[in-house]
């Protein structure tokens, strides 16, 4: 299985390669591209992980999977239903959630599977899609619940999970592993929360990247949230929350301080 990562050494140096036991095997060149094996490694005790990738966005997928739709009450989509996240709410594993300094309500967690984008792509069928993906990861699709309905006239998705450190990714790219078969766990301070199958999953990965390669351009590494399922719930201020996916790792975050205020 292989892992990438992306790293700081505690220098401040940047860097990217393949997590195995332990350590990260560096490489050269661009992660989508170029990526070639050097000869230097670094433990992870000595760096701290980053988000595995930096997205042009983040298109996160709604009523994407038929537990939730059922429950909800909710048809079938024919197309994806979907909003964007701007890179600037993307953070990755251990990083803080911070809570806007204007909104006092409810956050909340959806743990989700991310497809990342390889290539650059554009109208893609089903079948040439699966050379798009260059891999999995963990994605926590936060929320700001009580935006959303607060203009009657207007449900604002992006506003609500578009928030700096709104978009937690991480805390790896799993580029071979098969997810058919996986779970999504999300933990809230260690109490499980939501663990549903992801083939319960209406567009399965290669027909969502196909169907959204219709209404946008892919870029590498722009990250595609599947969508969550049942289990959907609030953060207390200073609560971690953890999502796990077999063959991929475990994505932590805490819910902080307001932005702008520091982190206790």
């Amino acid at each position: 299985m292989t892992l990438w990562a992306r790293f700081r050494t505690r220098e401040g140096r940047e860097g990217f390669g393949q997590l195995t036991e332990g350590e990260i095997h560096e490489h050269a060149g661009d992660l989508f591209t170029t990526a070639e094996p050097t000869r230097m490694q670094v433990a992870l005790h000595d760096v701290t992980l980053l988000a595995p990738c930096r997205p042009t966005k983040i298109i996160a997928l709604w009523n994407n999977f038929y537990a939730l739709a059922a429950k909800l009450g909710k048809a079938i989509p024919a197309h994806p239903l979907f909003l964007l996240k701007p890179a600037s709410s993307v953070i990755g594993p251990d990083e803080p959630i911070h809570r806007p300094r204007s909104y006092q309500g409810k956050v909340a967690y959806e743990g989700e599977l991310g497809i990342v984008i390889g290539r650059q792509c554009k109208d893609l069928t089903v079948e040439q899609a699966h050379a798009a993906i260059f891999g999995y990861t963990c994605v926590n699709d936060v929320t700001a619940a009580q935006v959303l309905n607060e203009n009657a006239d207007f449900t604002q998705w992006c506003r609500a999970k578009g928030y700096d450190t709104f978009g937690a990714i991480g805390p790896v790219i799993s580029s071979d592993v098969d997810v058919s078969s996986a779970h999504v766990t999300t933990r809230l301070d260690g109490v499980e929360r939501q663990n549903y199958p992801l083939s319960d999953m209406i567009c399965p990965p290669e027909q969502l990247v196909s169907c959204l390669s219709q209404d946008m351009t892919l870029y590498p590494g722009d990250v595609i949230a599947c969508g969550t399922s049942l289990g959907v719930g609030s953060v207390p201020d200073g609560s971690t929350v953890e999502v796990s996916i077999e063959g991929i790792g475990s994505l932590r975050n805490r819910l902080g301080a307001q932005q702008g205020a520091p982190d206790s």
